[in-house]
């Protein structure tokens, strides 16, 4: 016979971990440098990650 695994549910802390600040507005925004050039502008850009929820946003220098 098969071996039985057993499921733990995870506690709500874990599976909400990080969620409700970036509801709130208040992201951990980390800089991405790989991708520093824009070819449509013609502008140097910084792209900024959430480490949190992964939303992206970039600006224009």
């Amino acid at each position: 016979m098969a071996d039985i695994l057993v499921f733990k549910k995870k506690k709500l802390s874990e599976k909400h971990k990080g969620k409700t600040m970036c509801k709130s507005g208040f992201h951990k925004w980390e800089v991405i440098k790989e991708n520093q050039f824009d070819v449509k502008q013609g502008k140097l850009i910084t792209i900024y990650k959430c480490k949190r929820c992964g939303k992206q946003k970039s600006t224009a220098l």
